[in-house]
């Protein structure tokens, strides 16, 4: 359970470094290729998957965070998926991740500015 734990929180610090520092290769690395990621319903644009995140990573839409920290809580593990609360400077996630050949991905995120 701890190396799960682990994994977890390493896939999480990789999407949030790759974003802050607009590395969509680094970001697309933990992405799912079916990644659903929303927002609040009444936002423009409130859902995206994955080839919008990583062409908004690429330009360099993570590099204004002033605030780069981020917390990582381990909601639930059980088997091949799991959840994660994600509080960082920018935005609080809720991500949902599945184990795959390659590693933990994120396959769903659900977010909000902070």
């Amino acid at each position: 359970m701890a190396a799960d734990h682990e994994l977890i929180t390493l896939t999480v610090q990789e999407y949030f470094e790759g974003w802050c520092d607009a590395d969509a290769a680094r970001t697309g690395r933990v992405l799912h290729r079916d990644l659903v990621k929303r927002s609040r319903a009444d936002d423009d644009g409130a859902v995206l998957t994955e080839d919008p995140v990583l062409q908004a990573c690429a330009g360099g839409g993570g590099t204004r965070a002033a605030d780069r920290r981020v917390t990582t809580g381990i909601a639930d593990v059980c088997g091949d998926i799991a959840s994660a609360v994600v509080s960082s400077g920018p935005c609080r996630e809720y991500l949902h991740l599945v184990r795959t050949g390659d590693g933990r991905k994120i396959a769903n995120a659900l977010w909000l500015p902070q």
